[in-house]
Formats: structure tokens, C-alpha cells, sequence
């Protein structure tokens, strides 16, 4: 017997589409601990940004979008709102014009001491906090994250535990392909989304190990480089062509930004085509990365850090040139 057309549904597609760093990872641990649900993960590098093309949406399906700016997503979400699909979306780097629509929710904080986790905690009245300080450490907001903290009364060996999963996971979502990193942040995410928190999941899951001995080996191996460029107003320093390097480029640039806090820092690692970019402005004064790296063709980011996902080589002097032009000056 033929089945009306009419009578025939289709399943609706839910879609967890996220950074997969650790404000991505901790983000959507949050809101699928406060609202569970079966989902397809849509996720990649930390640089892999333009994840909403992955999908081909369809009317009824749910997009939640995490830790990716929607000024380079915004084309894919008018296609998947045109296609009937609803779209939750919470974000805090450069979002350019946020569409109007009925069926788009936004949360977007454009400025230089939010993250995605903490605005995701504000949306969800801090129930499920802890993912959001181990968050704000990896993006390397220390202070917001030691404030959190404070809130929950932690003790301080549970916020040293939250930072170092923070850094941890953070460090790992690094590389120009998944090939690079420990953990392809899809498998990361299925195994934090078996703990209740950050701290069960670094005393259970020896992934945690793995990722903190892996973290701390190419951090030693960063320290023996010299920089490329040593001035007032800041540092620019040039890994070289190694798996451990495209690892460890943010993590160093963090590094770099809290050890020497009035200065900006540049961690570049060549690759075949020129180098990616990191920038950290100044940690007293985090302001400038953006507007620094938009100088660019593919720069992007927040006021504090930024990047360039492809600097060509003949780049190299005129990013310099305007690294020194941003950050003149040591930060008083």
C-alpha cells in the first residue's frame, strides 16, 4: 500500500556545531548537562571556524553553535534559518551584523574578559559552573575565572585541578589537521560528556594524563626558541615546522601573555604556504588583536587574541611592521 505523502514525517536533526577548544568543549558540556539530547557533533581545530557550512540543514532541525564567530558562519546560518531550521548561538568573538530572525537566539558578548563558557553560565544561572572556570583558564582568563571560582567556594586544589584541565584542553584543540592534536575534539567531547565536571573527568579518564604530559613537553620544547623580533611594546617568536609546534602555539602564546603582561606576543609557526598566527595584546591592557589581525585576509578573532589562519610568507615583514605599529609601547 502507498503511504500518503502527507503522512510521512521525517525525524528532526539536532546539531551541536562548536569550537573544539575548550571554551567549545565546555560550553556545550553545559548546556547538554542542563538539557540533554542525541546530537551530531560538528567540530574540528581550533582554526577549523566555518562550521555551519558543514551541515545541509533542513526544516525542524535545532543548530546550537558554540565558540565560532558568527560574522564567518553568517551566510551558512541564513541558509540553515532560510531551510526552516532554528539556530541557538552563543559566541564572543567578531560577530559583524547579527541577523533578525524569529528563529535565530543569539548570546553574543563582543568584549575582551567574556568566553563563550561564562556567557553560557550567566545564560544557565551558573548550575553547572565548573566546566565554566576550567573554560575561562584555557582562554586564558585567569581573573574571570578565579572569580567563578570564588563563587562556588572552591578550594584551592580544585581550582588548580580546573585550570590545568582548562589549559589541557585548550592545548589540545591546536594543529593543522586533527592528525596533530592527542584527541580529535569529537572523541574529547564524548569522553568529558561521561563526568559531571571537569575534576571527575582529570581523576578517571587517563585522557587527562595524556593530554597534561603531552602539554608539558611541548611547552619545554617552545621555551628553547628565540624570537623572532624583541622589542619595547612586544615579542614576536617563530616556531618551526613541527607537529609539537602547531600544538603548543596557543598554549605558548597564553603562556607568554600572563608571564609578561605589559607586553603583546606573536607566536608564528611556518608552515608550506607561510605561517599561522597567534597575538595576545597586552595582558594589562587586552585590547587591539582583533583589529590587528583583521589587517589580514585570514584574520580574525577577539580584542585580547587573535589570529591569522594563513600569513603567506611574503606577509611576514608587513605583520611585523604592523604588530610594532599596534603595540609601540610597554603597557604602564
Amino acid at each position: 500500500m502507498t503511504v500518503p505523502a502527507t503522512s510521512i514525517t521525517r525525524t528532526l536533526t539536532c546539531y551541536d556545531i562548536f569550537n573544539g577548544d575548550a571554551d567549545g568543549l565546555c560550553a556545550l558540556r553545559q548546556l547538554r548537562l542542563d538539557d540533554p539530547r542525541k546530537s551530531q557533533l560538528v567540530t574540528g581545530t581550533k582554526r577549523e571556524t566555518a562550521l555551519v557550512a558543514r551541515i545541509v540543514p533542513r526544516a525542524g532541525d535545532k543548530l546550537t553553535v558554540l565558540d565560532i564567530s558568527m560574522d564567518r558562519n553568517r551566510d551558512a546560518l541564513l541558509h540553515a534559518l532560510g531551510a526552516g531550521a532554528s539556530c541557538l548561538y552563543f559566541d564572543h568573538h567578531y560577530p559583524g551584523a547579527i541577523p533578525d530572525h524569529p528563529r535565530l537566539e543569539s548570546h553574543i558578548r563582543y568584549v575582551a574578559n567574556a568566553c563563550t563558557s561564562l556567557i553560557v553560565d550567566e545564560f544557565l544561572g551558573g548550575r553547572h559552573r565548573t566546566w565554566a572556570v576550567a573554560a575561562a583558564f584555557g582562554d586564558n582568563l585567569p581573573e574571570e575565572a578565579e572569580a567563578a571560582a570564588r563563587s562556588m567556594r572552591l578550594d584551592k586544589e580544585k581550582v588548580a585541578t580546573l585550570r590545568t584541565v582548562g589549559e589541557c584542553l585548550n592545548y589540545n584543540a591546536y594543529g593543522e589537521t586533527e592528525k596533530d592534536l592527542h584527541f580529535p575534539p569529537a572523541e574529547l567531547y564524548r569522553r568529558l560528556a561521561k563526568f559531571i565536571d571537569p575534576i571527575e573527568f582529570a581523576s578517571r579518564d587517563p585522557a587527562f594524563e595524556a593530554l597534561k604530559l603531552g602539554y608539558e613537553q611541548d611547552m619545554a620544547l617552545a621555551a628553547t626558541v628565540e624570537p623572532l623580533t624583541d622589542t619595547v611594546g612586544g615579542q614576536v617568536t617563530a616556531l618551526p615546522a613541527e607537529a609539537w609546534s602547531r600544538r603548543v602555539s596557543g598554549a605558548w602564546a597564553n603562556h607568554m601573555a600572563t608571564s609578561d603582561p605589559q607586553r603583546a606576543h606573536a607566536v608564528l609557526v611556518r608552515h608550506a604556504q607561510g605561517y599561522t598566527v597567534s597575538v595576545r595584546a597586552p595582558f594589562a591592557q587586552p585590547s587591539g588583536a582583533d583589529l590587528l589581525c583583521r589587517q589580514f585576509a585570514q584574520g580574525g578573532g577577539r580584542p585580547a587574541a587573535a589570529g591569522i589562519n594563513g600569513l603567506p610568507e611574503n606577509e611576514l615583514q608587513r605583520f611585523v611592521t604592523e604588530f610594532e605599529r599596534a603595540y609601540p609601547d610597554r603597557v604602564t
